[in-house]
């Protein structure tokens, strides 16, 4: 007795950048190679393909995502942003601001996961969470200083070819000081 095979596609939904899209999609199809092939999102950069690199990060539901990692289908109803959707409008994120007023890029191939995710590095400290630097884990401690070796260990994830590393941490902390004190402003 056999069965008739199930089909290896589905149709999927994802929210990317706001915008809905109908996709039928192999179910081994990354959510990479879909944002890529099939949405045309092409700044979201393939480099390892093996979730080392960092090349391939997209913030889902706000929070570091190593695309060539995740499936397509396990994406659905998440919330998706690519370096696309980052800025509002023609005003850039201030993430982008920094990287371009402190070179925080070279060759720019890593730029857009650097730049991802750089803006969830600095929600994570913002939020209290601790990195693998951080001294004092308590949750009464607070957020420990943003300190280049914390940038350093958040930010491990993604690899520059370049070496533009001094630049990056540096556009990070500007990014996150001008976040600290427009939020100070606003209260």
């Amino acid at each position: 007795m056999s069965s008739a095979p199930s089909s290896t596609y589905s149709a999927v939904t994802l929210t990317v950048n706001g915008e809905k899209h109908t996709l039928t999609v192999d179910h081994r199809t990354t959510l990479l190679d879909a944002l890529r092939e099939r949405l045309d999102l092409t700044g979201t950069k393939k480099g390892c393909d093996q979730g080392q690199c960092g090349a391939c990060t997209v913030l889902v539901d706000g929070r570091r995502n190593v695309s060539c990692l995740q499936l397509a289908v396990a994406a659905e109803g998440r919330e998706i942003t690519t370096i696309e959707g980052v800025a509002e409008g023609d005003r850039l994120h201030p993430v982008q601001e920094a990287f371009l007023e402190l070179d925080g890029y070279q060759c720019g191939y890593c730029t857009p996961g650097q730049i991802c995710s750089a803006i969830a590095v600095i929600e994570e400290h913002a939020a209290g969470w601790p990195s693998a630097a951080t001294d004092d884990v308590r949750p009464e401690a607070g957020p420990p200083p943003l300190t280049p070796e914390e940038i350093r260990e958040r930010m491990s994830g993604n690899l520059c070819r370049c070496g533009a590393y001094v630049s990056i941490v540096e556009a990070v902390a500007r990014a996150a000081a001008d976040r600290s004190a427009a939020k100070e402003v606003a209260a």
